[in-house]
């Protein structure tokens, strides 16, 4: 049985005209979307968006969750000046699967890779394939 429970708390307080924190998850009750979107300096949500964003879908300087984008990237699929995930994408990345100037992972991908399977300028790996030009 699926809950159509929807919660949200927001701060009163404001930094930079954003509320400190918001909380939010099931579905929207003021748009009538089937996710709800934390927008805060501190965002934990289905979907949030703040300096710190922690939800199914996070956004911002440092984001987590199942999907995340930011400057630090943590969860399932990360794209972040730093990615650590499952798949990640980035200047750093780390995981199964790494893509990044420097790669760490399962696969990596990177002018630094370092991996079961690497593939970079610098490669190091069980297997293991130096680009050359």
């Amino acid at each position: 049985m699926t809950s159509s429970a929807s919660f949200r708390r927001t701060s009163e307080s404001r930094f930079l005209g954003l509320p400190l924190y918001e909380i939010a998850y099931g579905p929207d009750a003021r748009s009538g979307t089937r996710y709800s979107e934390a927008r805060a300096v501190v965002a934990i949500g289905d979907t949030a968006v703040g300096a710190l964003a922690i939800g199914g879908r996070a956004r911002g300087a440092i984001a987590i969750g199942g999907a995340a984008m930011g400057g630090i990237a943590v969860g399932g699929a990360t794209i972040g000046i730093v990615s650590l995930g499952g798949a990640s994408l980035g200047l750093v990345a780390v995981g199964g699967a790494a893509v990044g100037a420097v790669a760490v992972g399962g696969t990596a991908v990177g002018v630094l890779a370092i991996g079961a399977v690497a593939v970079g300028f610098k490669a190091l790996g069980a297997v293991a394939h130096i680009l050359h030009f």
